[in-house]
């Protein structure tokens, strides 16, 4: 595998788009009893905290690597910076369910594709709250699904721990991201995967520990 810390090359992999038909979510799970209306997600959700996170992409067989960084500046956006592992930025927007600022971007960055594609999975990853209208189980989880707009986000929470494991974003017939958290408690997430369904993308962010 080829690794690159050139943003250019990343525009070039998000141009070749193709399609991969999934299977509804459900299909494998049990509908239940509705058990509450709305879920509050834990992670990324302290305004006092700088939440750090080493960071690779993968993406059509390209690598780069660089540093995520999350900090809640109000009770509804959260901002975020992207730099290279030197400290360069890349990218630094505001983000929240409503609404999205570029406060700077690099120009090979700046790119409505690519900009489009992170503004989802990180207004997926930092949404506050999810309205919750069907539920479902399976053997290990409690699966929650929240409308919205044309797509339907399924929250997973594990029955064991209660802790938030997985969000799924899909169409009525496809899934098209899943964030996978891994996480010691129920407040913080150690690791953090999206992964793209329709396209070869994976962002990885693995927590920054200083020495």
């Amino acid at each position: 595998m080829q690794k690159s810390t050139i943003p250019f090359l990343l525009i070039n992999c998000f141009l070749a788009i193709v399609l991969v038909s999934c299977g509804s979510v459900t299909k494998n799970y049990t509908p239940k009893n509705l058990d509450k209306t709305a879920i509050e997600v834990p992670y990324f959700s302290d305004s006092k905290a700088d939440y750090i996170y080493k960071t690779n992409i993968t993406v059509y067989g390209h690598e780069m690597s660089g540093i995520f960084i999350a900090k809640k500046i109000n009770d509804t956006t959260h901002r975020v910076v992207f730099t290279t592992e030197f400290g360069n930025k890349l990218l630094d927007f505001e983000i929240s369910e409503t609404s999205f600022k570029v406060n700077s971007i690099v120009s090979e960055l700046d790119k409505k594709i690519l900009i489009n594609t992170l503004k989802e999975d990180f207004r997926l990853l930092l949404k506050k709250e999810y309205l919750i209208q069907e539920q479902f189980e399976h053997e290990s989880d409690d699966i929650y699904k929240s409308e919205d707009g044309k797509r339907d986000n399924y929250i997973f929470f594990s029955k064991k721990e209660h802790q938030l494991e997985k969000i799924i974003r899909s169409s009525k017939t496809k899934e098209k991201i899943t964030i996978t958290f891994t996480s010691e408690n129920d407040i913080f997430a150690e690791k953090v995967v999206i992964l793209h369904q329709n396209i070869k993308l994976k962002i990885e962010l693995n927590y920054f520990k200083s020495e």
